[in-house]
């Protein structure tokens, strides 16, 4: 058997069904193995499922038994035999070995059972074959698939690149990543929205997906200091139009996966059901009444300060569906916020919260009169010289505008249930880990 032949078989069509009582060949990857005489039980694993593989000495030889029943646990192994339908393997199906062929039998695989937090990520080169982060990112790949259906598809929206190294803060100073640009101060970006701003001038409806970087010394379960960020931005829209947007949008990929993917959903331990109750019709509370509530509930809050991970769990307990909170006072969110003209001191802004996973999006009406924006860049101290082309924005052709980021981090966390935010991502980056 050539492993580089065309003539496999994915171990998924096998588990549909459609190979019963054919020969078939799979190639993988042994993800376990047990031996008693001459009977060897090889689990292969692939990228579309697990096969158990009954691998009997008299039917293959000496040879094939002998490195079916010692390979490791990773190990890289081509069978060929007759699948059968058999209730007591994973999958219902199991596979008659009839050739057995160890492509590379490698060296003991390093993770055993009941490993630590740390060991593990510090294995996560090795870790992400596990079945859970397997899936993880399979969910992750479909949630960002139906992200762009979403925005490419049904909102005719365009996709853009922005630079990843800027010249200025967009979230405030404290959290950049400071750089040397031959010679020059530079940053990582904490955000593409003020580039995505740029394009909305000429295609009016844009969308940027691209890392975003904080140093944030946070040791939470939702935050990190590399992630995703989907930041779309919309000319003639106002708030009401953009929490709008957002709504349909997480309806369309909740329905999508709970649709689409309620097998790979429940081997991750979340209930289809759950996402399909995802519908629309967020409620929409301002800041002032949020806070009210969350005091009322127990939290530790007074008005003026910013909402927390205690406060978004007392304010979505119960909840089936995100909660938007709106108004957040002018002294906590960033420059580019529209100022409410109907409630001064507040900003035309809107935070979007997930049941029990808090904080996913944040948005706004953006300033695009110059002298507000010039005003609010004084009121926190921002130099206006490095942020010249973006008050240009203001100078030509400026007018009404908002968008919105969303962490895709966050978002999987939240659509999987998922206890912790490292695990929605491949290689987490946080204030103590660069590597793998």
């Amino acid at each position: 058997m050539d492993p580089l032949a065309t003539d496999f078989v994915p171990i998924g069509g096998i588990l549909s069904g459609s190979h019963n009582n054919k020969a078939v060949k799979i190639r993988g990857w042994v993800h376990r193995s047990r031996t008693s005489g001459g009977l060897a039980f090889v689990v292969v694993r692939d990228s579309t499922g697990v096969l158990q593989c009954a691998v009997k000495k008299d039917a293959v030889g000496e040879e094939a038994f002998k490195e079916a029943s010692e390979a490791y646990l990773e190990s890289t192994i081509m069978l060929e035999g007759t699948v059968k339908e058999d209730k007591r393997a994973p999958g219902g199906y199991e596979l008659a070995a009839e050739k057995v062929k160890l492509v590379w039998k490698g060296e003991p695989f390093p993770i055993a059972k009941d490993q630590s937090v740390e060991f593990l990520l510090d294995t996560r080169h090795l870790w992400l074959r596990s079945q859970k982060l397997t899936n993880v990112m399979k969910a992750r790949h479909y949630i960002v698939k139906y992200l762009r259906e979403f925005f490419d598809e049904k909102e005719g929206f365009f996709e853009l690149a922005p630079p990843i190294i800027t010249g200025a803060a967009c979230e405030g100073g404290s959290t950049l990543f400071e750089i040397d640009y031959f010679g020059i101060r530079a940053y990582l970006t904490q955000s593409s929205q003020l580039y995505a701003e740029v394009f909305t001038t000429a295609l009016e409806k844009v969308y940027v997906l691209a890392p975003s970087f904080r140093a944030e010394p946070s040791r939470t379960v939702r935050h990190l200091c590399e992630y995703w960020h989907l930041e779309p931005e919309m000319a003639f829209y106002d708030q009401r139009m953009n929490m709008d947007l957002q709504e349909r949008m997480l309806v369309h990929v909740c329905q999508r996966m709970a649709s689409n993917h309620a097998d790979l959903l429940s081997a991750l331990g979340r209930d289809p059901d759950e996402l399909k109750k995802v519908k629309g019709h967020f409620k929409r509370m301002a800041y002032q009444d949020a806070v009210e509530l969350a005091a009322k509930r127990g939290a530790n809050i007074k008005m003026g300060q910013d909402i927390g991970a205690d406060e978004e769990a007392l304010l979505t307990k119960g909840e089936d569906q995100p909660v938007f909170i709106t108004n957040f006072p002018k002294d906590i969110k960033a420059f580019y916020m529209r100022e409410d003209p109907g409630f001064p001191g507040t900003v035309l802004n809107a935070d979007c919260l997930a049941p029990a996973h808090g904080e996913i999006i944040g948005g706004s009406e953006r300033i695009w009169e110059l002298p507000e924006l010039l005003q609010r860049m004084k009121e926190q101290d921002l130099n206006p010289k490095d942020y010249g082309w973006y008050i240009d924005l203001r100078r030509y052709g400026s007018y009404p505008h908002s968008g919105f980021g969303l962490g895709i981090e966050r978002l999987v966390k939240w659509v999987l249930n998922l206890d912790h935010i490292r695990d929605a991502i491949p290689f987490p980056r946080t204030m103590n880990r660069v590597y793998p």
